[in-house]
């Protein structure tokens, strides 16, 4: 053994998790690795393999957890059953006209998919796929095609159902109910700053993406059946959290089998059942890998965060932060601007598990609402989403739109350098986004409060 205090264990401990990570080494490896190495430290044989033995299940079993597989299922179903492009059609009919007209169109496109989805990658790879061919096609910049798609993926993190905020409450033990109420507001709140700021890009640049007018009255609403599945499913989830009706899971359950009986309903009439039973095969296997990465990183980082309790480095964070001679909306902002330069070098999810333990008791312990911090984390998260080296939907959006070619059978590949020089300007609207929460959280605050 080392024979130095926990303390000193706990420091050792954090660096060579750190270290790990910048190697390359997975996050869920890292943190299962050093948490193991360490409860060894401080607790000996015993305690390290006990732990490590229980955490898998215990940490499985628990109930808010099972809402995600439901989720993440619920996004599938809506991709496999095509309502995504019926969904970008309708926003393209009706707000095509505005500058940057389909811009815009993706941004509120995403946002609604973002409602049936929990994964903001995969509404990123969706929509690579509905909307840069008709983008590029009307002769958009493809930095902005790039960006646009890239940064709309991101609702998926806000507006419920959203995986990421699912697993916040799981960490820091708070209703998961709220917490996705809690972020309906400030998702539609950054849908609605993207989408002004295309308009004034498009506006003072008209060659970065043209109006698409043309479409008479009678042709837009013709376009409104086709997204009644997907306000149907939002309907269901978000009525049945904000009265009370249902727990998360049961919501989530609920919204899985109204997707499911629309999409069995199509396939019956359209008489395509064999088809319907192979997308139903992909959608249960792509839900299946999903979600055992995201239980996997959990075991992992839960093992790290016993280690950290035993440790005492969450209480003397905590300590040391309520020590500084500094306002408490200062700090918030230091600890925001520390999310956003490590979020250049980790995903989000494993940023949020591994940072959680130590910052949450600290900002706690200065005032602020568990609630409110975890939407505003979660942007923080979504920044994260589309900052270069590892945002994970730029690496999507470039990787799928090197698959994609028009009619003439021309590449539609976007270099990743473009998709990330495209979100530089989402970039300072998510900034804008975090400004206003910061400013007003009543935004972030008034739907839970008002809740069954």
């Amino acid at each position: 053994m080392l024979g130095i205090d926990s303390f000193s264990v706990g420091i050792i401990g954090v660096s060579l998790l750190i270290v790990m990570v910048v190697l390359g080494v997975r996050v869920y490896v890292a943190a299962a690795l050093t948490g193991f190495l360490g409860l060894l430290e401080l607790k000996g044989w015993h305690v390290a393999a006990a732990v490590s033995g229980m955490i898998p299940h215990s940490k499985t079993v628990t109930y808010p957890l099972s809402v995600l597989p439901l989720f993440i299922l619920i996004g599938f179903l809506a991709f496999y059953a095509g309502l995504t492009s019926k969904l970008f059609e309708a926003a393209r009919r009706w707000v095509g006209w505005m500058p940057g007209g389909l811009a815009v169109a993706t941004v509120f496109a995403t946002a609604g998919f973002a409602a049936v989805s929990g994964a903001s990658t995969a509404t990123a790879a969706v929509f690579s796929r509905v909307a840069i061919p008709d983008m590029m096609k009307n002769g958009y910049d493809q930095r902005l095609t790039a960006g646009v798609i890239a940064a709309g993926g991101t609702l998926a993190s806000l507006i419920p159902p959203s995986a990421i905020l699912v697993v916040y409450a799981i960490i820091v033990e708070q209703s998961v109910g709220k917490l996705l109420l809690a972020g309906f507001l400030p998702g539609m709140v950054s849908a609605l700053i993207y989408a002004a700021l295309i308009i004034f890009m498009c506006k003072w640049k008209p060659e970065l993406g043209s109006r698409v007018t043309g479409f008479t009255w009678k042709e837009k609403f013709e376009s409104l059946p086709g997204t009644f599945p997907i306000f149907i499913v939002i309907g269901v989830i978000f009525g049945a959290l904000y009265t009370g009706a249902a727990t998360p899971t049961e919501a989530g359950a609920l919204g899985a089998m109204v997707v499911f009986s629309l999409y069995a309903l199509r396939a019956w009439r359209e008489k395509a059942i064999s088809l319907m039973r192979k997308r139903l095969h992909e959608a249960l296997m792509e839900t299946a890998k999903l979600t055992v990465m995201i239980f996997t990183l959990i075991w992992g980082v839960f093992l790290f965060v016993r280690f950290l309790g035993f440790a005492g480095l969450p209480a003397a964070f905590a300590d040391w932060v309520v020590s500084l001679e500094m306002a408490p909306l200062l700090i918030m902002i230091c600890i925001l601007l520390a999310y956003a330069v490590l979020g250049m070098f980790m995903d989000a999810i494993g940023m949020l598990v591994l940072t959680l333990p130590v910052v949450y008791p600290a900002v706690i312990a200065i005032g602020y609402d568990p609630i409110w911090f975890g939407i505003i984390v979660v942007k923080m998260a979504e920044i994260c989403l589309i900052t270069p080296p590892i945002g994970l939907n730029c690496f999507v959006v470039a990787g799928v739109s090197r698959e994609l070619r028009d009619s003439d059978g021309k590449s539609l590949s976007i270099p990743l350098q473009d998709v990330f020089r495209g979100i530089g300007p989402f970039f300072i609207a998510d900034v804008l986004t975090v400004a206003v929460l910061l400013a007003w959280p009543d935004i972030v605050l008034w739907l839970p409060r008002t809740m069954g």
